[in-house]
């Protein structure tokens, strides 16, 4: 038996479209990189599949493996490039390049810093105190706004750490003053969607 489709039912009931100047970043390791962020994304998901063979086509069936993109922010530098040395400080923690000292000095500094914790792989630690290698991860929250700056949607991003800093381009030559901007790439455990 056929069902009819009420077209008038269908209809949507909001007019109002994403606008792509209205959200709010955060991150929780990176308070000087929040408050200059200009360009963040949602990342793209997707799944991956399966083929069923057989003898004629070869027949997609669903996967169960989600691969997530990268979270890629773009801020303003400030003019002693703090923010920018903030990030570059968490990359060299984790890559260490001159010495093992480096990353343990700084999951030990980081681990005052970091906001909530309440148990890493069977250690037990004090709430809001981080401890073992989880004081080198971070959260953050994309909030997104309506066109009258009201908060309608959180993306948030957990177990969050850098992958890529950008280079800084200096140049005598500029006519007009373009102040500089970074790109910063992370990748993270999850980023899950909320309505507020």
């Amino acid at each position: 038996m056929a069902t009819t489709i009420n077209a008038l039912a269908r209809q949507p009931k909001e007019f109002d479209y994403a606008d792509p100047t209205k959200f709010k970043f955060s991150i929780t390791k990176l308070p000087l990189v929040e408050y200059f962020t200009t360009q963040a994304n949602i990342p793209g998901i997707s799944l991956g599949e399966s083929i069923f063979p057989t003898p004629f086509k070869q027949v997609p069936v669903m996967g169960d493996d989600l691969t997530f993109d990268n979270l890629e922010i773009t801020f303003l530098v400030d003019e002693k490039l703090n923010n920018y040395r903030e990030l570059h400080q968490w990359l060299v923690g984790i890559g260490f390049p001159k010495a093992r000292t480096q990353f343990s000095s700084f999951k030990k500094d980081e681990s005052s810093s970091f906001p909530t914790a309440e148990s890493v792989k069977g250690e037990a630690t004090n709430p809001g105190v981080a401890s073992g290698v989880q004081a080198m991860y971070g959260d953050a929250t994309l909030t997104v706004m309506t066109s009258k700056n009201n908060p309608v949607m959180e993306v948030r991003f957990s177990d969050l750490y850098p992958v890529a800093l950008g280079g800084l381009a200096f140049n005598q030559q500029e006519g007009d003053i373009t102040y500089l901007t970074a790109t910063a790439t992370f990748t993270y455990k999850l980023y899950e969607m909320f309505t507020i």
